[in-house]
């Protein structure tokens, strides 16, 4: 069964940085397409960042620019450096594969100040 593990957020000031990881078992990342998902209060939940197996990325509007997708093949992990980073950024945030092929996992809370 797939099982990610999500780590990183925390409270930071508008126009700061965020580095994000997420620890994957039951599948190899680099064989998979991953994604960065997030979810702000009252809000659905929204895919904000996507790498496939041969590397494309692919980001909405919303972020592009300011934030990547990366992987560590030997870590099986999957990163999401995020810059420049605004309020409206703040939320719940899960990886997974796309489409999910397991349960979410706790993900990772950012909160952006103004």
């Amino acid at each position: 069964q797939v099982q990610v593990v999500e780590s990183g957020g925390g409270l930071v000031q508008a126009g700061g940085s965020l580095r994000l990881s997420c620890a994957a078992s039951g599948i190899i990342v680099v064989s998979n397409t991953m994604a960065w998902y997030r979810q702000a209060p009252g809000k659905q939940l929204e895919r904000i960042a996507l790498i496939t197996s041969d590397g494309r990325t692919n980001f909405p509007d919303s972020v592009k620019g300011r934030f990547t997708i990366s992987r560590d093949n030997a870590k099986n992990t999957v990163y999401l450096q995020m810059n420049s980073l605004k309020p409206e950024d703040t939320a719940v945030y899960y990886c997974h594969t796309a489409p999910r092929l397991g349960p979410w996992g706790q993900g990772t809370q950012v909160t952006v100040s103004a």
